[in-house]
């Protein structure tokens, strides 16, 4: 039992920094000036669910190769988590002006759901998150652990973002967490190879 929380606690805590700079922070807040608030976290929070059961698909499919080249591929996995985070730290400002230019019409229901799920599905294939969170299950971590620690993450993120998106985009400066979340996966990525 204490494994298992040690793993969710490790995947959310991991999720959150990496996904709060991420598109996905900021599609969720621009989808909240299109829709009510709650129909969009029902359908990010759907979508989000699917992504992790893909992410933790994956990172199984990857244990199954030899112990070695799995490895390297969670190293890969962490490196390129890195890379984007400290690339996407340039271009901030693009996303800050993107989610200022938000059109404010408001609309409701299922419609509302489905097109925020469908956005969410989309922006997350091969996303930071799933990335990671293939990963952790990958290196060995729980799966069920790591799917829950992970879909966690990023309820609250997308929560964050209806909540308090425009505050927060306002007081923080979003190349800063990039940078921050870069340097978690760059670390991750160094730990992993020097264990390998």
């Amino acid at each position: 039992m204490i494994s298992f929380l040690a793993t969710l606690g490790t995947a959310l805590i991991l999720i959150v920094p990496v996904e709060l700079p991420d598109k996905t922070f900021i599609a969720t807040l621009i989808l909240t000036t299109k829709y009510r608030p709650l129909s969009v976290w029902i359908g990010v929070t759907a979508a989000f669910f699917v992504q992790c059961v893909v992410a933790v698909a994956f990172g199984r499919l990857i244990n199954l190769l030899p112990h070695e080249i799995t490895k390297w591929l969670v190293v890969a996995l962490f490196a390129i988590g890195a890379a984007i985070l400290f690339r996407s730290a340039r271009t901030s400002d693009e996303d800050e002006a993107e989610a200022d230019a938000a059109p404010n019409a408001v609309r409701t229901g299922f419609r509302a759901i489905a097109a925020s799920f469908l956005v969410l599905f989309a922006a997350e294939w091969g996303d930071l998150s799933q990335l990671l969170t293939a990963g952790l299950v990958a290196k060995g971590g729980n799966p069920y652990a790591v799917f829950l620690g992970s879909w966690i993450g990023l309820v609250l993120v997308s929560g964050l973002a209806i909540l308090l998106g425009r505050w927060l985009l306002k007081h923080i400066r979003l190349d800063v967490v990039r940078y921050v979340a870069g340097g978690i996966c760059a670390a991750l990525a160094i730990v992993t190879a020097i264990t390998a």
